[in-house]
């Protein structure tokens, strides 16, 4: 189910262990507020056959299919911020 949401728990990943522990985690924090908080999740009765699953802008009558996902500093940093966020939010509801 959550691989449905994010594409880049489709593939192989080439980030170390732990960004990609926090990358997991923060699919699944992410899955878990939109079943809390939305009364139908539109992901849960797609198809689960991997060629159903879009990745990338829709163009019409065709997917664009992301194979290897390349970081750059840049987005390398703003993920790590944006998890980092995420990961404060959610230590804080714990206590």
């Amino acid at each position: 189910m959550v691989k449905r949401h994010w594409a880049i728990l489709r593939s192989p990943s080439f980030y170390p262990i732990r960004i990609q522990g926090r990358i997991v985690m923060a699919c699944t924090l992410l899955h878990n507020f939109i079943r809390t908080h939305m009364d139908l999740d539109p992901e849960e009765n797609t198809p689960t056959d991997v060629e159903h699953m879009p990745i990338g802008e829709e163009q019409p009558n065709q997917f664009q299919i992301v194979d290897v996902v390349e970081s750059s500093s840049e987005w390398t940093q703003w993920r790590d911020d944006l998890a980092e966020e995420m990961f404060d939010y959610w230590m804080s509801t714990r206590s």
